[in-house]
């Protein structure tokens, strides 16, 4: 089995469960629980296949994707209190499933051909789309929009993976070099609590 998949399967572990404890903040029942998980962990992948024209998306051509989903959901929904009380170590596994997130989608636009801003857009909708969904679906401003360097994050491996194909460096090192310069940001971010400025307030 690739060594990639792998990673992927495990990157899909971890934004499952990060849905389904979003579900377990907003108090959802059962269903509520598979609903976060399942968008959340492939929300992103699906968005980016159906703006690519590759369908169906991966996800549903390999249900494995769909089934870790929904017993990651049932995991967390029997096991909500310890994991929030770790929550630090589920933001660094989230860090680590952003950069493989990133990857995935930078090395999918590029089999399709795409420049650099499109696989930049790749890299950043695989990698944020999930949390897109889930945050829409509790009615809440989309985390990735108000700070925390997460996007970015994505975007920038994007483009270190489109500069690294430029230089024909081989796939496996451009996927573990994308993955891990967008962790290594998003860590630094989170270490230095830094993210992008916002426009002042407007005065009534």
């Amino acid at each position: 089995m690739d060594l990639l998949y792998l990673v992927d399967i495990a990157g899909t572990v971890v934004f499952a469960a990060s849905g389904a404890l979003q579900a377990n903040r907003h108090q959802l029942d059962f269903l509520g629980f598979m609903v976060l998980a399942t968008a959340t962990g492939v929300g992103g992948g699906i968005i980016r296949d159906m703006m690519l024209g590759a369908t169906p998306p991966a996800v549903f051509q390999d249900e494995l994707y769909l089934i870790v989903c929904v017993v990651t959901g049932a995991i967390v929904f029997r096991s909500a209190p310890p994991l929030a009380r770790r929550w630090n170590r589920v933001l660094v596994a989230d860090a680590i499933g952003l950069g493989v997130f990133a990857a995935i989608g930078a090395a999918k636009g590029h089999v399709f051909g795409l420049g650099p801003i499109g696989i930049m857009m790749m890299a950043a909708l695989t990698a944020t789309g999930g949390g897109v969904v889930r945050d829409l679906l509790v009615r809440e401003v989309p985390a990735v929009i108000k700070g925390g360097f997460y996007a970015t994050a994505a975007l920038l491996g994007g483009l270190v993976y489109w500069a690294l194909a430029g230089i024909e460096i081989i796939e496996p090192m451009r996927v573990l070099l994308t993955a891990g310069t967008t962790t290594g940001l998003r860590f630094w971010a989170m270490a230095r609590n830094i993210s992008l400025p916002t426009a002042p307030e407007l005065s009534e």
